[in-house]
C-alpha cells in the first residue's frame, strides 16, 4: 500500500481519483491547490503524487517546479487531457516520472501508479547501492578511528545526502579535497561531474571565465562560447579551494550564484541555470577574515550551511600507524615491492613528530622511506629526514632552528624552506612569506604547484 496525494481543483474528479487508489489498496490524500499539496508534503510520508496539469491558479508543471525547488525527494505523475497530450511530455521532460490522460479509467490509473511505484523502489534501492559502494571505496581512502576524526565522518554521511553548502576548515595538508570528493560520492550526485577551482591560483584576469564561462568575443582571445566551472558542475558538485583567496568584488558575485542557482557568462546577457552543490575549503579562520574586511559576511554564512572542522594530524595521533601502513601499501604496490613494516622505534618516532604538513607530509615521508628502503622493515633512520636534523651523523651538531638539506637540488631546498617557514608561523602564510622574502601571492602559487 502507498500513500499517495491527489491534486485536482475539481471535486468530482478528485473523488474518483481517491476512491480507485482506494480500491485498488492505497491511502489515498485529496486535495484542490498547490498550496495544500506542498503543505501535505511538507509534512513527509508521501510515496507518489498524482497532479492534474491544468488548475486555476498554479499549473501542474509550476508545482512540479515548487517541488524541485524545495528539493522533495517525492515522484509526480501529471493528469492530462487528450488534447494535452504534448503538455504531458514537456512536464516528463522537466521530471515527472509518467502521466495519464483523462478521462481516467480505473485500470489505467493502476497500472500507471503500479508502474511509477516500482520505478521509485528501483531508483532508491539503486541509490542505496550506490551510497554502499561510495562508502566502501571512501573507507579504502580515509583511513582513521580516533575519535575526532570519526566524528568528523559521522558528519559527512548526515552531510553527504543533502543539497546545502559544505565547508571544509582546517590546515594545509589535513586531506580536504579528498574528503570533498567522498562527499560527492556518497551525495547521490556522483553521476554528475566533481569541478575543482582553485580559488589562490587562478589568473586575476580570468577569475570571472573561469568561473561562470563566457561569450565568443567577451575578450581579446574568446574566439567561441566557453563552459565555466558552475555551468560544468550541473547536477555534480563545485569545489572551491581556498575560497579565502577570491577577490572581494567576485565574492558577491558568486554569492548570486548560489542564491540564485545561476548567472550570466562574461559578455553575456541571458542568465544561465544551474543545479550544482557547493563545497568550499579553506585553511584560514574565516570568521577572522570577515571581521577584518577581506570576506563578505553574507557569503560566509551562506556557506557555513554545514560547516566541517578537519583536525590536524597532531590532533590524531593514534591514526598515524594506520596512515603509515597505508601509504607504504600504496607505495609498494606502484613499485611492485613487498610491502615492508615498520618497527616499532619508526612508529614511535611518527607519533612524536609534530607534523607541520599534516597527512599530506606523511604520505610523502612514507614514500621517501619505502622508495630508499633496502630492508623488510623500516626503521626510525628511514625518517630522519623530519625535523630536518638527521638522527646523528650528518645532521649531529646542527644548530637549533636550522635547515638541513639532504641534496643539492634547488626544487628540494626551496620546499624544504618553505615547510620550515610554515612550521616556524604555525601555517601563517603571510608571515611565513614574510620569512621568506616572498609575496603571499607567489608563496601561494609555490604551494599550489607542490600539491
Amino acid at each position: 500500500m502507498a500513500r499517495i496525494l491527489c491534486v485536482d481543483d475539481e471535486a468530482g474528479a478528485l473523488d474518483i481519483l481517491k476512491e480507485t487508489l482506494r480500491q485498488a489498496g492505497h491511502e489515498p490524500v485529496g486535495v484542490r491547490n498547490v498550496d495544500a499539496a506542498m503543505a501535505v508534503l511538507g509534512r513527509g510520508g508521501i510515496d507518489l503524487v498524482l497532479s492534474d496539469y491544468r488548475m486555476p491558479e498554479t499549473s501542474g508543471l509550476e508545482f512540479l517546479g515548487r517541488i524541485q525547488e524545495e528539493g522533495l525527494d517525492v515522484p509526480l505523475v501529471m493528469i492530462t487531457g487528450h488534447a494535452s497530450v504534448g503538455h504531458a511530455v514537456t512536464a516528463m521532460k522537466a521530471g515527472a516520472i509518467d502521466y495519464v490522460t483523462k478521462p481516467v479509467r480505473a485500470g489505467q490509473l493502476e497500472l500507471v501508479v503500479e508502474q511509477a511505484l516500482e520505478l521509485v523502489r528501483l531508483r532508491r534501492q539503486n541509490q542505496a547501492l550506490r551510497s554502499e559502494v561510495s562508502e566502501l571505496r571512501a573507507g579504502n581512502e580515509l583511513v582513521g578511528e580516533s575519535p575526532s576524526f570519526q566524528k568528523l565522518l559521522d558528519v559527512i554521511r548526515a552531510a553527504a545526502p543533502t543539497r546545502a553548502s559544505v565547508l571544509l576548515q582546517g590546515e594545509s595538508g589535513t586531506g580536504k579535497e579528498l574528503l570533498a570528493r567522498t562527499i560527492h560520492n556518497m551525495s547521490g550526485r556522483d553521476d554528475g561531474a566533481f569541478i575543482t577551482v582553485n580559488c589562490a591560483a587562478m589568473p586575476e584576469h580570468l577569475v570571472e571565465s573561469i568561473l561562470f564561462g563566457h561569450e565568443k568575443g567577451a575578450f581579446t582571445g574568446a574566439v567561441k562560447q566557453a563552459k565555466g566551472a558552475f555551468e560544468r558542475a550541473n547536477r555534480g558538485t563545485l569545489l572551491l579551494d581556498e575560497i579565502s583567496e577570491m577577490r572581494l568584488d567576485l565574492q558577491a558575485k558568486l554569492l548570486r550564484a548560489l542564491q540564485e542557482n545561476e548567472f550570466e557568462r562574461v559578455g553575456g546577457a541571458s542568465p544561465v541555470r544551474v543545479d550544482v552543490r557547493v563545497i568550499a575549503t579553506t585553511n584560514r579562520d574565516l570568521p577572522v577574515e570577515v571581521d577584518e574586511g577581506r570576506f563578505r559576511q553574507d557569503l560566509y554564512y551562506r556557506l557555513n550551511v554545514l560547516p566541517m572542522r578537519v583536525p590536524a594530524l597532531r590532533e590524531r595521533v593514534d591514526d598515524i600507524p594506520r596512515l603509515a601502513q597505508h601509504f607504504a601499501r600504496k607505495v609498494a604496490r606502484e613499485l611492485q615491492r613487498p610491502v615492508p613494516g615498520f618497527t616499532p622505534d619508526a612508529i614511535e618516532r611518527l607519533r612524536t613528530y609534530r607534523w607541520p604538513g599534516n597527512v599530506r607530509e606523511l604520505a610523502h615521508a612514507v614514500e621517501r622511506a619505502v622508495i630508499l628502503s633496502q630492508g623488510d622493515d623500516l626503521g626510525p633512520e628511514a625518517f630522519d629526514l623530519l625535523d630536518g636534523a638527521p638522527a646523528g651523523g650528518l645532521g649531529a651538531g646542527v644548530p637549533e632552528g636550522a635547515v638541513v638539506l639532504q641534496s643539492l637540488r634547488v626544487d628540494d631546498a626551496e620546499a624544504a624552506l618553505i615547510e620550515a617557514a610554515l612550521d616556524r608561523t604555525e601555517g601563517n602564510r603571510t608571515k611565513a612569506a614574510g620569512l621568506l622574502g616572498m609575496s603571499v601571492r607567489t608563496l601561494r602559487s609555490k604551494l599550489n604547484r607542490a600539491d
